[in-house]
């Protein structure tokens, strides 16, 4: 299981500039081996639980707000806040500043979700400053899991997803690009109903666990806000990445070992996308994990995750 609950011996904010304050953290071993942790989303933020699935004795565990979320500022939530400085390339520059920063040379990378795809876009970037790499419920940015993720899923989740196309303009045919409007409103009540609709699809497709409870920042406006903000912002515009770009500089990570952990139910990304990167990646082992969604909190997601980064102490 996970390990005990921790807290940062060691925290900040990095100017990495734009006007941007990136909120970072340290726990476990100042003398251990150095882990950077790529949060989902994007624009969730950190979650505590994150520092819980890597040995404290052993790891010098890295969290940070991406920008525009958690407690970087300025905050996405914000109408006034410059989204055309938060792109993927600023996230990218943005861990190699905090590397920099805390001076560290190589490091692992851990990401779940969005963080894989950021993961594998850093990793490929920069290959000589990564040890290992693991990823948890592994995207990587191509544009028909985007396409998937906001439009073919509602065959699975049709009630939710009328929901979520009734808050689209009627007429709408890319509806992630729609959202991205209605949350740049100037009217405030526009954009608070878009957030809403936008954070109700994305909790409804996280699990199929019955008893699923997606926590209670998905109750919290400005939180709401700021997520659907960056999210839409980020994936109207493909994450500024040329179609299937990962899986074209797979040839960059070839020697580095990774681990990737994936939900064999996981509707929200599925296996496909794991399942190639590893047929493309020789030195990555893929775990599926049977009866798991895209949750890392569903039953043998945690155990296996825990198996991972064990691995690599």
């Amino acid at each position: 299981m996970v390990y005990p609950e921790i807290e940062p011996y060691e925290h900040g904010l990095l100017d990495v500039g734009d006007g941007n304050l990136v909120y970072w953290e340290t726990c476990g071993n100042p003398a251990g081996k150095p882990v950077v942790v790529l949060h989902g989303g994007p624009g969730t933020g950190v979650s505590a639980s994150s520092r819980r699935v890597f040995d404290p004795a052993a790891y010098r565990i890295v969290l940070f707000d991406q920008r525009g979320c958690g407690r970087s500022t300025p905050h996405a939530a914000d109408f006034g806040t410059d989204m055309s400085v938060n792109t993927t390339a600023h996230l990218v520059r943005d861990i190699e500043l905090l590397r920099e920063h805390l001076g560290v040379g190589r490091w692992m990378v851990f990401g779940g979700s969005w963080g894989s795809t950021l993961g594998l876009h850093y990793a490929e970037s920069f290959p000589e400053r990564v040890s290992e790499i693991v990823l948890v419920a592994v995207t990587s940015g191509r544009y028909d899991e985007l396409e998937w993720l906001y439009h073919g899923l509602g065959r699975l989740f049709p009630e939710e997803w009328s929901r979520f196309r009734a808050g689209a303009p009627v007429g709408s045919v890319d509806l992630v690009a729609a959202y991205d409007r209605l949350l740049n409103d100037p009217d405030p009540v526009v954009r608070e109903r878009a957030a809403a609709d936008w954070t109700d699809w994305e909790s409804s497709i996280v699990s199929l666990e019955p008893d699923y409870d997606p926590g209670p920042r998905f109750a919290d406006a400005r939180w709401r806000m700021g997520f659907a903000r960056i999210t839409a912002h980020y994936f109207a515009r493909k994450a500024w990445l040329a179609d299937g770009e990962v899986f074209g500089r797979l040839h960059r990570i070839q020697g580095i070992p990774g681990v990737m952990v994936h939900g064999r139910l996981d509707l929200q990304g599925p296996l496909v996308t794991a399942w190639e990167l590893a047929r493309g990646w020789p030195a990555a082992e893929l775990v599926v994990v049977p009866g798991a969604s895209h949750s890392a909190g569903d039953p043998g997601m945690v155990e296996a995750v825990v198996a991972a980064t064990d691995g690599f102490r």
